[in-house]
């Protein structure tokens, strides 16, 4: 990042130097703004990065229209105003205010910063000459691409495993809800089956004790009239 300030202010001076003239006009302003990135897929071939800018207090003349392009640990004139490589590069104006640089048969060697610049060449005023930020141009390798490809189908596998994983707890939950009144119900039959099997056992031991203890009653009231005839018998003799 320091390298790049540093060229820049070196290509800032070598701005200046181009462009400097002398006028009238001492108040001219101007503002340039780029997007900061733009990002081309492997696939590409031709690719448009655009510029605008505003002036106030300038002459009504066309300004001077310059690209230039920061690489690792130089700087390169694209166009200034006229491009090196007619072929590779072309400037258009959008509008009055809007222009565009066209980079042809693009490729990842293109990969740099791209700075453009507007100039009011008959204008002393040091706000005459002013350069935008830059635009970051990425273009996609295939490798890069594959890579990404291979990063999302991953992703879509660890996807669908964790709604898959969601959806059989919930069904789980479900099941469990529904089914655990029925259980408790089935549960609580059983027990209730088994408790009246209890009581009924009782019922029937306790029947089986009564029915002893009245047959023993019985079977004692019917020997109580021999004893008392023997006992008559032997008396009146």
């Amino acid at each position: 990042m320091a390298s790049f300030n540093k060229l820049k202010n070196m290509f800032m001076l070598a701005f200046d130097w181009i462009l400097y003239g002398a006028g009238a006009t001492d108040t001219c302003q101007v503002t340039v703004t780029q997007p900061r990135f733009q990002e081309a897929d492997y696939s590409t071939h031709t690719v448009f990065l655009t510029c605008a800018f505003s002036a106030s207090g300038c002459s009504s003349s066309s300004p001077q229209v310059l690209w230039f392009r920061f690489l690792t640990n130089k700087h390169e004139d694209l166009c200034t105003p006229g491009c090196t490589d007619e072929q590779k590069y072309k400037v258009h104006s959008l509008s009055e205010n809007n222009i565009s640089l066209q980079i042809n048969d693009l490729t990842v060697d293109d990969n740099a910063v791209y700075i453009c610049g507007i100039a009011f060449s008959d204008s002393i005023s040091p706000r005459s000459k002013q350069a935008g930020d830059g635009t970051v141009l990425t273009k996609k390798g295939a490798e890069k691409q594959h890579s990404n490809g291979k990063l999302v189908f991953i992703f879509m596998i660890i996807a669908s495993s964790l709604l898959f994983l969601y959806s059989t707890t919930v069904l789980t939950f479900f099941v469990v809800y529904k089914l655990k009144p029925e259980l408790l119900k089935k549960n609580g039959n059983e027990d209730q089956r088994t408790e009246n099997c209890k009581i009924s056992s009782g019922r029937k031991i306790f029947q089986a004790i009564a029915q002893e203890l009245q047959k023993q009653k019985y079977a004692e009231h019917w020997r109580q009239p021999d004893d008392v005839e023997d006992d008559t018998v032997y008396q009146n003799r």
